[in-house]
């Protein structure tokens, strides 16, 4: 098994490249705010989720890497609210979105509480 099997991974690197599709459409004034944060912070959540597995021999750095990835989807949901506020996307694509993360949320959260399934030894 690699992290790219991985369906935490799967999941967030799709949201991703959906994130990257929507945010070309932002007015370029929002370049360096909101279209760099939402794509810096979309795609951390699949990066880290790909350290912490490769660091899985490590359960205090698994754990750490996963926070980190919870963080990371926890501002990409801030940021796709900005989106929805500002009217750069419609309310079906904003609960999509928000859907999509809290999914992530969920799958990382699994991860956390369950480190044993992921190759993680604990003793």
């Amino acid at each position: 098994m690699t992290f790219q099997d991985l369906i935490a991974y799967k999941k967030a690197f799709a949201l991703a490249m959906k994130i990257f599709e929507i945010s070309k459409s932002f007015p370029s004034e929002e370049k360096y705010s909101l279209t760099d944060q939402i794509r810096r912070s979309s795609r951390s959540v699949p990066a880290n989720i790909a350290e912490a597995y490769r660091k899985r021999i490590f359960p205090k750095h698994f754990h750490s890497k996963l926070t980190d990835c919870d963080a990371e989807n926890s501002e990409t949901q801030v940021w796709i609210e900005f989106c929805y506020q500002c009217k750069y996307i419609s309310y079906e694509i904003y609960s999509e979105l928000i859907i999509e993360t809290d999914e992530i949320g969920k799958l990382l959260n699994y991860m956390i509480l369950n480190p044993s399934k992921f190759g993680v030894n604990e003793n």
